[in-house]
C-alpha cells in the first residue's frame, strides 16, 4: 500500500589497478593524451581555416496536438483518467494507498475492501482521502464492504464534476483480448500499463487466513499480463472499447502465493474481479450496506488431500457438514461426497469450488458432479442465499 523506502544506490569501489610490465599505464595516458591533443589540434587548424562555427542548432518535429484515436491506448487513458482516483487510507497503526473509480454521479467509488480495510468503518474519521486526477481531494466515507469478494463502495459529498466509468460486460472476454490497467503502483498516480487477458474464470484465492475460508476472498478472476503492482489494487481493468471489464486486485509474486496486490512485484501474473460480479455487489452495498453470497449448503472440508472438494466437517469439528433442507440436501448431497465440476469446469480443491459458486447469483441452477463411492452422477443445485461478512 504504502510506497516502500528507497535505498540509496551502493557505491562503487575503485577498481585495484591490474598488475603488469612497468610503464604500461604511463604509457597508455600518454596515449589517450596524444590523440586528444591531435584531435583538437585538428579541429582549432579546422576552425582557422573555414571561419567560425557558429551555433549549431538540430531538427526537431513541431508540437502535433492531434487527438488520439479512441481504441488506443492513449485515447482509452484520456478518457478513463478523469474517473480515477488514488485512495489514501489511515487507520488502525497503519497506513497505505489504492486505487478506486467512480461508478457515479452520486458520489460512489469502488475500490478493494482490503484497501479501505484499515480505516475500520470509515464513518466519520478522515482515515480515508480520496485524490482525483486533477489533484482535487475530498474525505471519503465507506458504504459498504464485502471481503469475501473483496469490494467495497466508498462516497464522497460535496464534489462536482464526477466521471464515471462505463462499465462492461466481462461474459464478453475472451482470452488474448487487449487490456489497459490504471491505478497507483507504489503511490505514482495515474499510471497506465497495457497487456491482454490471459486467462478467464481463473479461481483465485487470496487474502487474509481462516479454518473454511473464513477471512479469504474467492474469485473467478480474469487474469492479465498487465502490470499491477502495490497500489493498483481498486484499480479499472479496461477493455479496448474502454470499458471496465474488471477490477484489480492481486498478483502472483515471484516468491510463490496468491497475495492482494499490496505486496510483492509484477511477473506478468495479475488478476481482476469480474465486473458482472462487481457490479452486483456494488449494486447491493449501496442499496443495503451488505452484500449476497450464493451457496449451496455445505461445508468443505479444507484439508481433503485429494483432488476435489469433499463435503465433510474439518477433523475435531461437530456438527453437519449438509445444511438440512438447503440447496444441496434438497440435491441429495450427502457428507462424504466428492464435488469433481460446476457446470463442466473442472474443481481440485475446496476453495475452486468456492470461487466458482461465488462467480453466480443466488436463485442460479448449477449442474455439479458428484462422486460416491467409486460411481459419479450429475445433480443440480438451485443456489440459496446468505448475508456475507
Amino acid at each position: 500500500r504504502a510506497a516502500p523506502h528507497t535505498e540509496p544506490p551502493p557505491r562503487r569501489e575503485a577498481a585495484a589497478p591490474r598488475r603488469g610490465r612497468p610503464g604500461t599505464a604511463v604509457a597508455g595516458a600518454v596515449l589517450l593524451a596524444l590523440v586528444a591533443g591531435t584531435v583538437g589540434g585538428g579541429i582549432g587548424a579546422y576552425a582557422q581555416r573555414q571561419g567560425d562555427i557558429g551555433t549549431v542548432r538540430l531538427s526537431q518535429a513541431p508540437v502535433q496536438d492531434t487527438g488520439r484515436a479512441p481504441d488506443s491506448v492513449a485515447g482509452i487513458a484520456e478518457r478513463t483518467l478523469p474517473g480515477v482516483v488514488t485512495i489514501q487510507v489511515r487507520g488502525a497503526g497503519e497506513s497505505g494507498t489504492g486505487t478506486g473509480f467512480v461508478l457515479d454521479g452520486r458520489g460512489h467509488l469502488l475500490t478493494n475492501h482490503h484497501v479501505v480495510e484499515p480505516a475500520g468503518d470509515g464513518s466519520g474519521n478522515g482515515g480515508i482521502r480520496v485524490v482525483f486526477h486533477g489533484g482535487e481531494s475530498a474525505t471519503a466515507e465507506i458504504v459498504g464492504t464485502d471481503s469475501g469478494y473483496d469490494l467495497a463502495v466508498l462516497r464522497v459529498e460535496g464534489v462536482s464534476g464526477l466521471s464515471p466509468l462505463p462499465l462492461g460486460n466481462s461474459d464478453s472476454v475472451r482470452v488474448g483480448d487487449p487490456v489497459v490497467a490504471i491505478g497507483a503502483p507504489y503511490g505514482l498516480a495515474g499510471t497506465v500499463t497495457t497487456g491482454i487477458v490471459s486467462a478467464t474464470e481463473r479461481p483465485v484465492t487470496a487474502g487474509g487466513e481462516g479454518d473454511g475460508g473464513g477471512g479469504l476472498s474467492h474469485v473467478e478472476a480474469l487474469q492479465t499480463d498487465a502490470p499491477i503492482n502495490p497500489g493498483n489494487s481498486g484499480g479499472p481493468l479496461m477493455d479496448a472499447g474502454g470499458r471496465v471489464i474488471g477490477v484489480n486486485s492481486a498478483i502472483r509474486s515471484a516468491g510463490g502465493g496468491l497475495p492482494r496486490a499490496d505486496t510483492g512485484g509484477s511477473i506478468g501474473l495479475g488478476f481482476a474481479i469480474p465486473v458482472n460480479q462487481a457490479r452486483r455487489v456494488a449494486e447491493e452495498l449501496i442499496n443495503t450496506g451488505r452484500a449476497t453470497h450464493p451457496v449451496i449448503g455445505v461445508t468443505v472440508d479444507m484439508g481433503h488431500p485429494a483432488e476435489g472438494a469433499r463435503v465433510g466437517l474439518p477433523a475435531g469439528r461437530e456438527g453437519r457438514a449438509v445444511v438440512p433442507g438447503g440447496p444441496a440436501d434438497t440435491a441429495g448431497i450427502e457428507e462424504g461426497d466428492v464435488i469433481t465440476e460446476v457446470d463442466g469446469a473442472r474443481v481440485r480443491s475446496g476453495e475452486e469450488l468456492i470461487a466458482r459458486i461465488r462467480a453466480r447469483r443466488p436463485g442460479d441452477r448449477l449442474e455439479l458432479t458428484v462422486e460416491r463411492g467409486g460411481g459419479r452422477r450429475s445433480v443440480e443445485v438451485v443456489l440459496g442465499s446468505a448475508a456475507g461478512p
